[in-house]
């Protein structure tokens, strides 16, 4: 099955300045972010602001249940479109620098180079293990099954999302058709810095994050032979990095002949060691000048701060000064996302995926789209305003007094750290119209506002303390979404001015590259900025405190209906 859809756009703003005669006076920067079902691309100034930016769709496939593919080729090509689409009309002088960032998805190509197949069909073209796919399930079984030191900085359990058992997973299943003829394995954002410089080096956020790599030990040759993945080492990692460059890092001469005319960037220019792409939300936000906002976490360490990044799936990225291990939450990675900080990582696998899942899902779903199109809305904005209607004198969120949700339709990634979780609804009524879509939708929202809210906790127990949240990606255009976080959660959120925080992420890395700005932690200071406040209505802590305590209990339920199944 291939999902794809026809839209793509691309939009300007700062028209005035892009043309005003002080146009020479200002620089520019590329941020292209690759997403899970689109590329996006932005051309940003050395103030943070988003000048153009671009989409389009990208391909993905699903041949079985769990199992998610893309291809590099198609990636590459989109980035392509949208990058010679947004610096139409700029002087090419004025731009500095290119950074990347992408989905942390596994990227397979021969000895040259050449995409090769990661599935049974042998469909080249699919080179890619998408970040979702959920095919080595086994195979992280076996690994965690070690107890290996290096899983102590991943919370204690690997994740099936990570790149070491879908490379064994390889190995068992396709051993002649691609592993044997495997030339490198790339986490996606290092086959796209390698796609425009030509250097196969990696960055250290994505082989600390995905790949078990220490960014004070290197990498570990037992952990590698432990788990029959002896032949990465005996090469001496050359498949999967044996340089590795820091984030913002300048990659090779900067951008080569050939990709300068793919992009229509101009060659050499500046490319950056990229992020995944929740790390380059959290650079794009989490630095912001926050000064005259009464927020708690202002004359604060930066440590005070966790980035949310939520659109497909979340992302939490809590930073500290020494490390913290937090039981089933990733890290703490030295250097990953801000340099000379631990981060810790939370998540939760599929959010953005899962409120459409549930809308698109429910049987009222036709007339939601009939209504919301004649009103000239979004399906979620005429939701919201539907939800607002039924509530009568009521707090919107107490409509779910007795409707819960667990989130985990595709397995909990923080702090349980089980895949084999399954979501749940207790609640349910013969109910099939607008109104029962309506309380699902806004029970699922409630369910991923408190998933964040046992994450926060979990990690405020180990010893961050955290006192606002700095929300982006998609999900920041639903102000119900971003309330109910707020409110479950008890802790004010701060909203970029960018609605493209990714992408303002990805070209703080261009403008760091170019040697613009003296480091990361400068550019995030004077190209992040923070717009809107939410506050968390206190009134009703009350109310989400006793859906909190619901919500714990259905996991307990779940976990004894398993154990009482196991002997079947």
């Amino acid at each position: 099955m291939s999902w794809q859809s026809d839209n793509h756009k691309v939009s300007f703003t700062g028209l005035l300045k892009m043309h005003s005669s002080k146009q020479d006076l200002v620089n520019y920067y590329v941020g292209i972010d690759v997403g899970t079902a689109s590329v996006r691309a932005a051309l940003v100034d050395q103030f943070g602001t988003v000048v153009a930016h671009a989409d389009q769709p990208i391909q993905i496939w699903e041949p079985q249940p769990d199992y998610y593919e893309q291809s590099s080729d198609d990636i590459w090509a989109a980035c392509c479109t949208v990058t010679k689409k947004i610096v139409c009309g700029i002087d090419a002088e004025r731009i500095r620098g290119l950074g990347f960032d992408a989905t942390c998805s596994l990227v397979v190509v021969d000895k040259q180079f050449r995409p090769l197949a990661v599935n049974y069909e042998g469909e080249h073209t699919r080179n890619i293990i998408l970040w979702m796919d959920h095919r080595a399930a086994s195979q992280v079984a076996r690994i965690n099954g070690t107890q290996h030191s290096v899983l102590s900085y991943v919370g204690g359990t690997m994740s099936v999302e990570m790149q070491p058992p879908k490379l064994l997973w390889i190995k068992e299943n396709l051993r002649e058709s691609c592993w044997e003829k495997a030339g490198y394995f790339f986490d996606l954002p290092d086959f796209l810095s390698w796609k425009a410089t030509g250097v196969t080096a990696r960055s250290l956020c994505t082989v600390v994050c995905k790949w078990m790599y220490s960014s004070e030990e290197g990498w570990n040759d037992d952990f590698w032979k432990l788990i029959d993945l002896e032949d990465l080492v005996e090469d001496k990692y050359e498949k999967i990095g044996n340089q590795i460059l820091s984030p913002g890092t300048s990659v090779g001469n900067g951008l080569t002949p050939e990709a300068a005319k793919d992009l229509g960037l101009p060659c050499g220019i500046a490319v950056a060691a990229s992020l995944i792409d929740a790390h380059a939300g959290g650079l794009g936000i989490i630095g912001g000048d926050v000064k005259g906002h009464n927020l708690p976490c202002e004359n604060q360490p930066i440590t005070s701060r966790l980035a949310l990044i939520c659109g497909t799936s979340s992302c939490h990225m809590g930073i500290s000064e020494t490390p913290i291990y937090v039981p089933g939450v990733w890290g703490p990675y030295y250097s990953a996302m801000v340099p000379g900080f631990w981060l810790n990582e939370g998540g939760q696998s599929t959010t953005g995926k899962l409120i459409e899942h549930v809308v698109q899902g429910h049987v009222a779903f036709p007339e939601l789209q009939a209504k919301a199109a004649a009103s000239a809305q979004s399906i979620y904005t005429y939701l919201n305003s539907h939800l607002d209607l039924i509530k009568k004198s009521l707090p919107v969120g107490f409509l779910t007094v007795d409707l819960h949700v667990w989130p985990d339709f595709h397995g909990n990634r923080s702090p349980l750290a089980d895949l084999t979780l399954k979501g749940m609804v207790v609640g349910l009524t013969l109910s099939q119209g607008l109104d029962d879509l309506a309380l699902i939708y806004l029970a699922t929202i409630q369910a991923i506002a408190l998933g964040t809210r046992h994450i926060l906790e979990t990690m405020q127990a180990a010893g961050h303390r955290i006192n606002t949240l700095f929300l982006c990606g998609g999900l920041r255009k639903n102000p119900l979404f971003v309330q109910m976080h707020a409110d479950i959660t008890g802790k004010p959120i701060v909203l970029s001015q960018e609605v493209e925080s990714v992408l303002v992420g990805a070209a703080i890395l261009g403008a760091c590259a170019s040697g613009d700005f003296a480091s990361i932690q400068e550019a995030m200071e004077r190209m992040g900025k923070i717009g809107k406040v939410v506050q968390p209505n206190h009134r009703h802590k009350r109310f989400y405190d006793k859906k909190y305590e619901v919500f714990l209990k259905l996991v307990e339920h779940q976990q004894e209906y398993n154990a009482i199944m196991q002997g079947i």
